[in-house]
């Protein structure tokens, strides 16, 4: 429905401008100028002789875009052509929206598409550090686990042998002290006996045992030797492949750990665009499961070589995902911010429109009379446009529905303008 009311208001805009020539007829007749010429706002003085007057739309003709829609092909940034509108509330009527343009910063912009993985510097595999028998698996998938949490637990009968040999290396050493004390035994007996107790604890340091529980071990023999696997960092677990009971050899894949607070987008880069980017750069990623939503992150790492068969290179940028929404192998949309631009006048997308291929605002000079003006087009983005040339901060813009002082100043195209 607001569809349909939108362009009856631009149509009936063109219909009350061709109803009211008639009235417009009846204006009282503009007194003659004062010799030596006349200044239209905005303008320079010129001979009064040489500027036809149009009467049904109370401009200089040479200035009237309606009578003359044809000046937009020549016009300049700053240079414009005037719109006259039937009534002083038409634009009222028309629900056309004006305000000033506002200055702000606003940054060129590359587009490309990406594949979201793992940050790999926060990935990692648990594996098995003995062979043996898994005991007990404390880990499932998707759960959070801190640093150095026990995740599972493995019996090992070469374990069990070496903690043996170390407790009997351990009491080895006590005796040859004790006959050394009472000069039995030679200190070169002594010195092995060190030298192999301290071996047998090394190896055990080796498999993550400390000293606290070698000692324990060797108050208690007989407790089973379990082997804890821990967590290297604090994270969650992806991949899962412990089952409790299972015979597992050294170095076999338990589990995959990673840190998802951020994640890794690889993204797919034109080769024409590869002089406009560099590490550093800002990264902006929207991803279709969660519209409206954008995450941020840097660029930090741009491939050595093209592909040779799509003729694009690899980049990669770092993206923060605290809340852990993004996920590994996602597609993404990416925006790389490349140059900046500051205190830029900015006006949305809305306020500009074309014609004869250049782009033109609509500022305000009186309640009825408009000015459509050539202006220079800057950087972009999805919410505002920079204004390079051709307008001043303090002027007011018609920056929504602009349809309707286009479609106006276009009337005489469709027969509704001045007939000479």
């Amino acid at each position: 429905m607001k569809t349909r009311a939108y362009w009856n208001t631009g149509w009936l805009l063109v219909l009350a401008l061709t109803l009211s020539t008639s009235a417009l007829a009846h204006r009282e007749a503009p007194k003659p100028e004062a010799p030596g010429g006349h200044a239209e706002p905005g303008g320079e003085a010129h001979p009064a002789a040489a500027k036809e007057h149009c009467e049904e739309h109370d401009l200089l003709e040479a200035e009237c875009g309606i009578c003359h829609p044809e000046i937009a092909a020549q016009l300049k940034p700053g240079q414009g052509t005037k719109v006259r509108l039937p009534a002083a509330d038409s634009a009222a009527l028309a629900g056309v929206e004006l305000a000033q343009a506002q200055r702000g910063e606003i940054r060129e912009h590359l587009d490309c598409y990406a594949e979201l993985t793992f940050n790999q510097n926060r990935l990692a595999q648990i594996v098995a550090p003995v062979g043996g028998i898994l005991q007990s698996v404390t880990a499932d998938l998707g759960t959070q686990v801190k640093e150095k949490q026990t995740v599972a637990t493995i019996w090992s009968a070469a374990l069990a042998e070496a903690v043996a040999r170390a407790v009997l290396s351990h009491q080895t050493l006590e005796r040859e002290r004790k006959l050394r004390a009472e000069r039995v035994t030679s200190e070169k007996d002594l010195q092995q006996a060190e030298a192999e107790h301290l071996g047998a604890c090394q190896q055990l340091r080796l498999q993550g045992f400390t000293e606290e529980q070698i000692d324990r071990l060797g108050r208690e023999p007989q407790e089973p030797v379990l082997m804890e696997v821990r967590a290297p960092f604090a994270g969650e677990i992806v991949e899962r492949n412990a089952v409790r009971g299972a015979l597992v050899e050294a170095g076999k894949s338990l589990f995959t750990l990673t840190d998802r607070s951020t994640l890794w987008a690889i993204l797919s880069l034109e080769e024409a665009a590869l002089g406009r980017v560099r590490v550093g750069q800002e990264v902006e990623l929207r991803v279709d499961a969660f519209p409206g939503r954008t995450f941020r992150g840097r660029l930090t790492w741009i491939a050595a070589e093209v592909d040779e068969r799509s003729r694009k290179a690899r980049a990669r940028a770092e993206i923060a995902n605290p809340e852990g929404l993004l996920r590994a192998r996602m597609f993404a949309k990416a925006r790389i911010l490349t140059r900046p631009a500051e205190q830029a006048l900015l006006l949305p997308p809305a306020a500009f429109c074309s014609l004869e291929g250049k782009p033109f605002v609509f500022v305000k000079l009186a309640d009825d009379l408009f000015e459509a003006r050539a202006v220079a087009v800057g950087l972009k983005d999805d919410e505002r446009w920079q204004v390079a040339a051709g307008l001043q901060p303090d002027e007011t813009v018609v920056v929504n529905h602009g349809f309707a002082l286009k479609s106006q100043w276009l009337s005489s195209r469709m027969g509704a303008g001045c007939a000479d």
